[in-house]
C-alpha cells in the first residue's frame, strides 16, 4: 500500500512522483500505455534518436530549470538563428519586439503586411471587453485582422495548435485581458514586454538535453526506481473510490481487477480520463473536464543527405505558417540548424520536421501516413521555392488529442474543478489541461499537486 498513487506517466505525473519521492513519500506511478513520457518521445531516424514530440523547455520559466538542476543533467541551447513566417507565398523575417505577435512597432511590419494593413495597426483603436473574450477578437479590434491572421495565429498555432479567435485571452495571455480592461494600448504593452526581453537578451530562451528532450522521462524513471518508487506501465486505472479516509483504485482488466489503496492520489491524466475518475465524486467537475476540447496534430521528420539541402535550411531555425493562407503545414523546424548537438551527432544528415493539424481540423489528418508525409514535403518545398531531394528516411508521429484548448470560459471551468478537488482530501489533479500546456508548466503543475498533498500526508 503506497502512500501516494500518481495516475499518469507524462511529465506532470513524473514531476509529481519526483517531488514526493524527494520528501520520503512511498510512491506508485501508474501509466496506462506501454511507455512513460507523454508528449516527450524519441524515435530513431537515419541512425539517430530524435525528438518526435516536444523538443525544448522554455528556459525562462523556473520549473524546468529547477528540475534539471535537481537531476544534475546538462542542458544545451539552440543556435542563435532567426525564424521566418511563410505568408502570401514568401518567407518573411519574423518581426522582433512582439508579444505573441502583438507588435511594439507596427510600422516595422511592412512587407509581411500590406501598406493598408500596417496603417490599420498603427492607428490602434480602443477595445472594450466584458468578461472573458477571445484573444483574436481583442487584438483584431485594436490592431486589425491582419495582425491576428499573419502574426498572432501562426505563433499561437505553435503553442496550442488552436485558433486565436476561439482561445480565451484571460487563460492564454492574461496581460492582454488586463490591458484592455484598464484601457491601455496593446502596442504599449508589447513595447514594455520587448524592453523587458531586451534586458534579458543574453539569457537563453529555450533549452534541451544533449541528445534530445525525449530523454528526460527515462532519466526521471531511472531516478525514481533507484529511490524505490514503483513505476508501472500498461496499468489502466478504471475506478477511484473513497474507502474511509483512504482512496482505492481499481486497476487492470475488468475480469481480473486489482485493488490498490493509498493515502492520496494525483490524477495527472488528460481531461477525459480525469473526468471519468473524478466525475462520480463531483458531477460538476466531471462536466467541466469533459467540456475541454483537444487538438490533434502530426509531426513529420525528414532526414536528408547533408549536401542535398538548400542553404535556406541552414541559415535559419525554421518558419511558421498562418492558417489564413490554406497551407497544410503549420510550421517547419530546421532541426539540424537549430540544435548544434544534433548537427554534431549526425554530421552527414540534415533533419527537418514539419507539423500539421489544428483544433477542429482533425479531418485534415484522417488520411494515410504516405499522404501526410508527401503533403508536408510538398509544402516545405513550396515555402523554400525549390524541389527538395528525396529524403533518406522519414518518420511520422501522430498525436491524437495532443493539446488541450483553453477556449472561452476555461478559467471558470478549471475553477469548478479546483473547488471540487479541495473538497476531496488526499486528491490532486495535474497536467496540461489546467494552467499551461508547455513542458515547464506541466512540471510545475505536477510539483504543485505533490506539494499540496504533503500536509495531508503529514496529518495522516
Amino acid at each position: 500500500m503506497p502512500d501516494v498513487v500518481v495516475v499518469g506517466g507524462g511529465v506532470a505525473g513524473l514531476s509529481a512522483a519526483w517531488t514526493l519521492m524527494q520528501r520520503g513519500v512511498d510512491v506508485l506511478l501508474l501509466e496506462s500505455t506501454d511507455r512513460v513520457g507523454g508528449k516527450l518521445r524519441q524515435a530513431e531516424l537515419a541512425g539517430q534518436l530524435i525528438d518526435v514530440g516536444a523538443e525544448s523547455l522554455l528556459w525562462r520559466r523556473p520549473e524546468g530549470r529547477r528540475l534539471v538542476d535537481d537531476l544534475h543533467v546538462r542542458v544545451t541551447h539552440p543556435a542563435q538563428l532567426s525564424a521566418s513566417i511563410w505568408s502570401r507565398g514568401a518567407l518573411h523575417p519574423m518581426p522582433t519586439g512582439t508579444l505573441m505577435g502583438i507588435p511594439s512597432d507596427p510600422s516595422a511590419l511592412s512587407g509581411l503586411l500590406t501598406p493598408a494593413e500596417v496603417a490599420r495597426a498603427v492607428a490602434e483603436r480602443p477595445v472594450e471587453s466584458s468578461g472573458d473574450s477571445s484573444l483574436g477578437d481583442l487584438i483584431s479590434g485594436a490592431l486589425g485582422d491582419a495582425v491576428v491572421d499573419r502574426l498572432v495565429e501562426p505563433l499561437l498555432g505553435g503553442v496550442y495548435a488552436g485558433h486565436a479567435r476561439l482561445l480565451s485571452a484571460s487563460a492564454c495571455l492574461p496581460q492582454v485581458n488586463s490591458a484592455v480592461a484598464r484601457g491601455d494600448s496593446l502596442i504599449s504593452l508589447a513595447s514594455s514586454a520587448a524592453t523587458a526581453a531586451g534586458d534579458r537578451r543574453h539569457d537563453p530562451v529555450f533549452a534541451t538535453l544533449p541528445g534530445g528532450l525525449g530523454q528526460l522521462p527515462g532519466i526521471l524513471t531511472e531516478r525514481l526506481r533507484a529511490a524505490s518508487a514503483v513505476v508501472r506501465t500498461g496499468a489502466v486505472v478504471r475506478a477511484l473510490n473513497r474507502v474511509g479516509t483512504r482512496w482505492e483504485l481499481t486497476v487492470g482488466e475488468t475480469r481480473a481487477p486489482e485493488r490498490i489503496c493509498a493515502d492520496a492520489v494525483v490524477l495527472a491524466t488528460p481531461s477525459a480520463p480525469t473526468a471519468r475518475l473524478l466525475g462520480p465524486h463531483d458531477a460538476t467537475a466531471g462536466s467541466a473536464l469533459t467540456a475541454i476540447e483537444y487538438a490533434s496534430m502530426a509531426i513529420v521528420t525528414y532526414a536528408f543527405g547533408r549536401g542535398d539541402v538548400p542553404s535556406t535550411m541552414t541559415d535559419r531555425s525554421g518558419f511558421l505558417v498562418p492558417p489564413v493562407d490554406g497551407q497544410r503545414i503549420k510550421a517547419a523546424t530546421f532541426s539540424s540548424a537549430k540544435w548544434p548537438w544534433l548537427s554534431e551527432a549526425a554530421s552527414d544528415v540534415t533533419y527537418v520536421r514539419v507539423s500539421l493539424g489544428r483544433h477542429r481540423e482533425e479531418v485534415s489528418l484522417q488520411t494515410s501516413d504516405e499522404d501526410l508525409t508527401a503533403a508536408g514535403l510538398a509544402d516545405l518545398g513550396a515555402a523554400l521555392g525549390t524541389t527538395l531531394p528525396r529524403p533518406v528516411e522519414t518518420h511520422l508521429q501522430r498525436w491524437g488529442g495532443g493539446l488541450p484548448q483553453y477556449l472561452l470560459g476555461h478559467q471558470d471551468r478549471i475553477g469548478r474543478v479546483r473547488r471540487a478537488v479541495e473538497a476531496l482530501p488526499g486528491l490532486e489533479v495535474a497536467g496540461a489541461a489546467y494552467e499551461g500546456v508547455g513542458i515547464p508548466a506541466c512540471i510545475g503543475s505536477g510539483t504543485r499537486a505533490a506539494e499540496m498533498l504533503l500536509p495531508h500526508l503529514s496529518h495522516g
